[in-house]
């Protein structure tokens, strides 16, 4: 017996409708999806009573705290203390009364100033004062003396030594010739008879400063020359 196809029952037939039907599906949630995962943007604006919520606590700044010194504590100044000395004394007033007499010359008295004198000390030996001390009879007797009384050492005249011999003393109060010591020798024995020659010289002529007699130092070149 063979079988026979109804053709309602023949779903071959309509497989293009079908086909047709699924694709619009598909494509409506295709659609759907996309419009789906797009979303209205909207910005809010805020009220003014809203604003509270974006405020945020001001914290506020603190320094470190200052430390001030001291002040440096007062200088104490030091009171003379003054002495009650009792009233006891009597006080003559120097006063100068004018006298009725106005019209009267003044009487000037001129007073002359008082001048101190310098004093000379005794024990202290001058350079330079008022009147140097001299040998009696000059310049020229002092060279005579000494051309006369100088005797020349038979050592130094050998070796053949001459020259001059500083010799520095000091004449006293009286005109004595004391310390005598030589400046600039030549050798031992000529400065040995310059010294005897300078101490044997008789009294000079003291220096005078103020009016007194003082201590002089003085200097003498005593020449030595071979003939």
């Amino acid at each position: 017996m063979e079988a026979k196809k109804s053709k309602k029952a023949a779903i071959e037939n309509q497989r293009g409708s079908w086909l047709l039907m699924g694709l619009v599906v598909a494509l409506a949630f295709m659609f759907v999806s996309f419009e789906w995962t797009q979303h209205d943007v909207r910005i809010a604006a805020l009220s003014p009573d809203d604003e509270s919520i974006y405020v945020t606590e001001l914290v506020p700044i603190t320094f470190p705290e200052e430390r001030l010194e001291p002040p440096p504590p007062p200088e104490t100044k030091v009171v003379d203390i003054l002495e009650i000395v009792k009233n006891d004394i009597e006080v003559a007033d120097d006063v100068s009364t004018v006298g009725e007499d106005m019209d009267a010359a003044p009487n000037i008295v001129w007073i002359p100033p008082v001048v101190e004198a310098e004093e000379v000390a005794e024990d202290v030996i001058h350079e330079h004062v008022e009147i140097m001390p001299d040998f009696p009879g000059g310049m020229a007797a002092l060279m005579k003396y000494l051309g006369t009384n100088i005797k020349y050492p038979t050592i130094s005249q050998e070796m053949g030594s001459a020259g001059k011999v500083i010799v520095q003393f000091v004449v006293d109060k009286d005109g004595t010739i004391t310390n005598p010591a030589v400046v600039r020798g030549v050798d031992a024995y000529l400065d040995k008879e310059a010294i005897r020659v300078i101490s044997s010289m008789p009294k000079w002529n003291p220096g005078v400063q103020n009016g007194k007699k003082v201590r002089v130092k003085y200097t003498v070149p005593v020449v030595f020359r071979l003939q």
